[in-house]
């Protein structure tokens, strides 16, 4: 494994993070993909037998019980000490006051809610899940502010959102002498390139980390196309991906994965890690060679040629998942 620092931190993550989205309570109707902690155990003592100390949930990740998941593998595979541990609030938990958004009581309640299911005193990284258009700013810098000055939480970072959005909350954090976000959380994959375009540019300016979540385009890029899996039948988040301008690329992923001889998932996973603003591609993973096909893509350099044949397929599209 390798480790670097997280944006303009002293954090030292792994350059591969662990995704606990595929990680709940299926009753509770988030997904029908997600593992139990019997059938999660293997990816937990996978992830700290291969060195990912990096590991990424969110409150509403099958209604709170990621969380709850996550926090009995800690303290059952690893030790709280040894892990990065993120996660994120925005998204509904209930329909009260507090219960989503960015507003100072969301904020305060969520937070103490996170750290129960998880079982910790602290998160290291806690992240805005998206940008609340109801909400000032300054409010919601201040109060993550005060939850990093309790000591609940070590660093801030955000999630996919406008670029200019991402400024004016790093400028309001500026004005009001309060801490700023480390890490940006945005879509990235062969499928999904439209960060290239503002958000990475300012990422760069700002010595912000990126953390890209879907890498792999929700599976779409590890395997042929038109192969399916529980996953991709029924997650709704799939649906942004379509034959007429994916499934080039896809087939692009596959030829140069046959032609090294080596999995799909590298070949995507290589290139995303080949951006400069790219710190650890968040993976989930579900089957156990999934985080040994993700670490071992840290090992593969792709050529110039390839990666001019993987690019050759994209065509501009509206950025999605904001």
């Amino acid at each position: 494994m390798e480790y670097t620092q997280l944006g303009p931190s002293g954090l030292k993550v792994s350059r591969i993070a662990l995704g606990c989205m595929s990680f709940g309570d299926t009753s509770r109707g988030f997904s029908e993909w997600a593992l139990d902690d019997d059938a999660a155990a293997p990816m937990f003592r996978q992830a700290v037998d291969l060195g990912i100390t990096f590991w990424d949930t969110a409150n509403v990740y099958s209604v709170g019980t990621s969380e709850e998941i996550v926090g009995r593998a800690i303290s059952k595979y690893s030790r709280r000490e040894d892990v990065v541990l993120a996660t994120k609030v925005f998204f509904g938990m209930h329909d009260g006051p507090g219960g989503s958004g960015l507003s100072r009581k969301a904020i305060m309640e969520q937070i103490d809610a996170s750290l129960t299911r998880l079982g910790t005193d602290y998160v290291d990284l806690y992240q805005i899940h998206r940008f609340d258009p109801t909400t000032p700013v300054e409010e919601t810098m201040e109060a993550l502010h005060d939850v990093v000055k309790a000591g609940k939480v070590r660093y801030l970072g955000a999630s996919s959102m406008w670029a200019w959005q991402f400024a004016t909350m790093q400028h309001a954090a500026d004005l009001g002498g309060w801490t700023r976000f480390i890490s940006m959380q945005n879509q990235y994959s062969l499928m999904q390139r439209e960060e290239e375009r503002e958000m990475f540019g300012l990422l760069a300016h700002q010595g912000v980390g990126s953390i890209p979540w879907s890498p792999l385009a929700k599976g779409r890029l590890a395997r042929p196309w038109g192969s399916t899996t529980l996953r991709s039948e029924s997650d709704p988040m799939g649906e942004r991906f379509s034959a007429e301008l994916d499934e080039p690329i896809a087939d692009a992923v596959q030829k140069v994965a046959a032609e090294r001889g080596v999995p799909m998932a590298q070949v995507a996973l290589a290139w995303v890690l080949r951006n400069p603003n790219v710190v650890s591609p968040i993976v989930g993973p579900t089957k156990d060679h999934h985080l040994a096909d993700a670490v071992a893509a840290l090992d593969l350099e792709l050529t110039d040629d390839e990666v001019a044949a993987l690019e050759a397929p994209y065509t501009p599209r509206l950025p999605t998942g904001y």
